[in-house]
């Protein structure tokens, strides 16, 4: 009988059952892997599930910013706005400008008085200054120092604070720039506390100033006025009540010089001054706007203050209250 070789039988069959089993395992693994593309495909704009599925929506960042922090971040935005529709004068040194300002001020003045006394004022009841709206400015000054260095007649000598001008806030009611009319007209209202040494204070009274001021311009020309009264809000027989009025004419040379001629009139109305007046003529010199950093500028000047009314001296109460003065005046606008 004939043996039959099954050596090429059985190793086709096992081929053959190998390549079966492959191909069902490749089939399952392919069946995850269609799931996960069908998936991704879908999921795209233009799949079957796309307009289903809302897409997160990225938060504005104007949303999450409070109205208090979004004042203050536009706070330079608003300064440069308010100032920008008004006229580009400089501060006089002896006027408050109707214009508004964001700066630190520090004046400085040497008064001679007829009596033989000499005052010297630091800080000249001035300080910051701030923008807080687009026609408002609030000033907040630092109490005048003094000191009284040489004795006179009925008058010892003296050092400390006197009483400040400690907030004045200013509405501007109407104004243009250079390119449409070259105009301003603003109100004021201070107030003084009575925070001195009895040398050089009011005390008890607090005095209320309203003011109006104004000014007008034609090229390098400008006027800058005020007019205001002091309203005491106790001992008017004493301190009084007195009108207050002071004019600056200002020319603007190159680009750094500002000369100027001022005139600060008195009229006494009650108290120990009652129908008195003193008038000043201040020829002065302004120095700027020399950039510093960006926003920041420097100005600086000086003037000669002079009495020219009463033409003869009244030494009780003193009248004029001094007789002539140097004043310095430095400003960091911002």
């Amino acid at each position: 009988m004939a043996k039959r070789d099954f050596g090429p039988t059985f190793a086709n069959k096992a081929t053959e059952m190998t390549r079966k089993k492959i191909t069902s395992a490749n089939d399952a693994a392919t069946l995850p892997a269609l799931y996960v593309i069908a998936s991704l495909i879908a999921s795209l704009p233009g799949g079957a599930f796309a307009a289903d599925m809302p897409y997160p929506q990225p938060v504005p960042n104007d949303a999450v910013t409070d109205p208090i922090t979004d004042y203050f971040l536009h706070w330079f935005d608003r300064a440069e706005e308010a100032q920008a529709s008004q006229p580009h004068w400089m501060t006089p040194i002896t006027t408050v400008t109707p214009r508004l300002e964001q700066e630190y001020r520090y004046d400085q003045f040497q008064q001679f008085l007829q009596n033989g006394a000499e005052i010297n004022n630091y800080f000249g009841g001035k300080g910051l200054e701030l923008i807080p709206t687009t026609t408002n400015e609030i000033l907040i000054n630092v109490p005048a120092f003094e000191q009284r260095l040489r004795e006179g007649s009925k008058v010892e000598p003296a050092t400390g604070f006197a009483d400040g001008n400690f907030v004045t806030i200013k509405q501007r009611l109407l104004s243009a720039n250079e390119e449409n009319g070259n105009y301003i007209l603003t109100a004021f209202l201070g107030f003084q506390a009575p925070t001195g040494i009895t040398a050089f204070t009011n005390r008890p009274a607090w005095i209320v100033t309203p003011t109006i001021a104004g000014g007008i311009g034609w090229g390098d020309f400008d006027i800058q006025g005020t007019i205001g009264y002091t309203l005491p809000t106790d001992e008017r027989n004493h301190v009084g009540t007195s009108l207050l009025s002071s004019l600056t004419v200002q020319y603007h040379l190159l680009d750094y010089f500002w000369p100027e001629f001022a005139f600060n009139d008195t009229q006494w109305t009650s108290g120990e001054r009652a129908d008195r007046n003193q008038l000043f003529v201040s020829p002065g010199i302004m120095f700027g706007r020399f950039q510093i950093y960006n926003r920041v500028k420097f100005n600086f000047g000086i003037a000669y203050q002079v009495a020219v009314v009463p033409d003869h001296h009244i030494t009780d109460p003193l009248t004029p209250m001094y007789n002539h003065a140097w004043i310095l005046s430095m400003r960091m606008t911002f």
